[in-house]
């Protein structure tokens, strides 16, 4: 069982090495990386190119690690009895399973996405340690243990919001997705617009390399937010000459909405773009 990427994701080599090593020592892999570098999509992909069912966990802020396990619902219950139920009566109709469960329970090995982990509190990670060693957990309300009949292949998330627990870096086996260079770009933009013009390509990669080497930059653009503005240029037919020009790290590029997200980052290219005007 062994990832080689897929027809719809590009996978480097040291990629390709990472997943297949967290499956082969059984370990959860841990992968951190520019947002829009395609994090997520990986845990799809590898459940898509194993042919494995994918249960996907995306953490909230207001997440907790017993969420994962199970809630008992002790509300439901108590008005349940109020009116007369008799499913009261039965305390496992009020166990809620969680991601985890479904995972340990699943009838072939899943792949388990537990996506953007740095989200929670501090204490998360550390919550599931036991968990996701052992491979099992105790339901204390029906007195039964939960255990693992296909051992999952656990891919985690992060955006490095938050520093992780040592304890919790030990038992994974690390990736940092770095940022795609401008070959690795090019066969991702192939995948999702294989009719895009080489001209335009060559000229819009230009700029998008250039705008995330701008200095003061707030938030870089991503792989993904070039996705979208390459198909915005295809739809509105937009010619490569718009996109060449001298000193594109000082030209607001057309369409930038699709590539700057915030207010800074525009009046920082409106100022580049004033000051080059005023010195020309």
């Amino acid at each position: 069982m062994k990832f080689e990427g897929t027809d719809s994701y590009v996978a480097t080599d040291d990629l390709m090495v990472a997943v297949n090593a967290s499956i082969t020592l059984e370990r959860p892999l841990l992968i951190k990386g520019e947002p829009g570098t395609g994090k997520t999509m990986l845990a799809i992909e590898v459940a898509k190119a194993l042919g494995r069912p994918l249960i996907e966990w995306h953490i909230k802020s207001t997440t907790k690690a017993q969420q994962g396990l199970y809630e008992y619902d002790a509300v439901s219950r108590l008005r349940d009895s109020q009116l007369g139920d008799e499913r009261v009566h039965k305390i496992q109709n009020y166990i809620v399973r969680g991601k985890l469960w479904d995972a340990f329970e699943s009838d072939e090995r899943p792949v388990l996405l537990i996506d953007e982990i740095d989200k929670a509190d501090i204490e998360f990670p550390n919550d599931l340690l036991l968990e996701l060693d052992r491979m099992e957990f105790f339901v204390y309300e029906t007195k039964k243990v939960i255990k693992a009949e296909h051992r999952p292949i656990v891919m985690i998330t992060s955006n490095n919001e938050k520093e992780l627990p040592d304890a919790f870096l030990r038992r994974c086996f690390f990736h940092y997705i770095r940022f795609p260079e401008r070959e690795t770009m090019e066969q991702i933009v192939d995948v999702h617009h294989p009719d895009l013009k080489r001209e335009l390509l060559t000229e819009a990669l230009n700029v998008f390399f250039e705008i995330r080497e701008v200095p003061g930059l707030k938030k870089k653009p991503s792989t993904s937010e070039l996705i979208d503005w390459l198909r915005l240029l295809m739809v509105e037919d937009v010619e490569p000459d718009l996109l060449r020009t001298r000193d594109m790290k000082k030209l607001i590029p057309p369409l930038h909405g699709a590539l700057l997200k915030n207010e800074q980052d525009v009046h920082l290219f409106e100022r580049l773009a004033f000051m080059t005007k005023r010195g020309q």
